[in-house]
C-alpha cells in the first residue's frame, strides 16, 4: 500500500550563501500493507511529523523513492499530489482543523464539493456518514457548538466521505480526554475491520500506539527496528 525505498529528508537554515543542512530523515525503508493499522512513535523532532507530511505529498524528498497504491508519487507537481489526495488519502488531525463558519453537515461535504459530485448524491452520503459516526442529530451545529470528541469525529466523517483506502492521522487524540478518546480508537478498529481502511498514526500515547498492529519507531532521523525485525 505505502512503499518507501532509502528516503531522505533535510531541511536547510541561513542565507544562500551559508546555508546549512539540517537532517531529519536519513535512508528510511519501510513498507506498509493493506488493511495495517500502523502507528509511528518517536520523541518530538525524530521525523515523524515529517515522514507523515512526505507520504502525504506536502513536502518533497531530498532523496529516495516513494510509492502509494503502486503509483510512483516521488516527482509528482502540486497539481498531481491533490488530485490524489482527494482520491487515495484522508486525514485526521489533533486539532481537528474544521472550518467553524461551517455546520458539521458542511465541514463533511466539503471534500465532495470539491470533487464535483452533484449536490443530490452528496446529500445522500453526507446523512449517511452522519448516521455512521453517530452526529444525525448534529448536522446543524456549528464546531463551536460541537465537544471536542463530537469535532474529531466530524474531522473522521470528512476524512471518510471519499471513500479513501489510507488515512494518515497526526496525533488524532491528543485534544480528547480519556473516555473520548476510547472511543475515537474504538472507531478506528471497527472502520479498520469492517472497511479494511489502511491508518498511519503519529502518536506519543502508548494507549494508541497498543491499537496497532505494527509500531514503527524513529530515532534522531532514523528507523529503529523492534526486536522482532533485529533478531531477523
Amino acid at each position: 500500500m505505502i512503499k518507501v525505498d532509502e528516503l531522505s529528508h533535510s531541511f536547510y537554515v541561513g542565507k544562500k550563501n551559508k546555508r546549512q543542512e539540517v537532517p531529519v530523515l536519513k535512508s528510511i525503508n519501510l513498507e506498509i500493507h493493506e488493511g495495517e493499522v500502523v502507528s509511528i512513535v518517536g520523541r518530538s523532532g525524530s521525523g515523524k511529523s515529517t515522514l507523515l507530511n512526505l507520504m502525504s505529498g506536502y513536502i518533497k524528498p531530498t532523496s529516495g523513492d516513494l510509492h502509494i497504491k503502486e503509483t510512483r508519487v516521488t516527482d509528482f507537481t502540486e497539481a498531481k499530489w491533490a488530485s490524489f489526495r482527494s482520491d487515495h488519502l484522508g486525514f485526521i488531525f489533533q486539532s481537528f482543523q474544521l472550518i467553524p463558519s461551517m455546520t458539521a453537515y458542511q465541514n463533511i461535504e466539503l471534500p465532495l464539493v470539491m470533487k464535483g459530485i452533484a449536490e443530490k448524491e452528496r446529500t445522500v452520503l453526507v446523512e449517511q456518514m452522519l448516521e455512521k459516526v453517530g452526529l444525525a442529530d448534529y448536522s446543524d451545529h456549528y464546531p463551536s457548538e460541537l465537544s471536542g470528541g463530537q469535532q474529531q469525529r466530524v474531522s473522521v466523517a470528512r476524512a471518510l466521505i471519499v471513500n479513501p483506502p489510507i488515512i494518515l492521522a497526526d496525533e488524532p487524540t491528543g485534544s480528547l480526554d480519556q473516555e473520548t478518546e476510547e472511543e475515537l480508537l474504538s472507531f478506528i478498529k471497527q472502520l479498520n475491520k469492517e472497511e479494511n481502511i489502511t491508518f498511519v498514526i503519529i502518536t506519543h500515547d502508548d494507549e494508541v500506539a497498543d491499537i496497532a498492529d505494527r509500531t514503527i519507531r524513529l530515532e534522531d532521523g532514523f528507523l529503529v527496528p523492534n526486536e522482532e525485525e533485529a533478531g531477523r
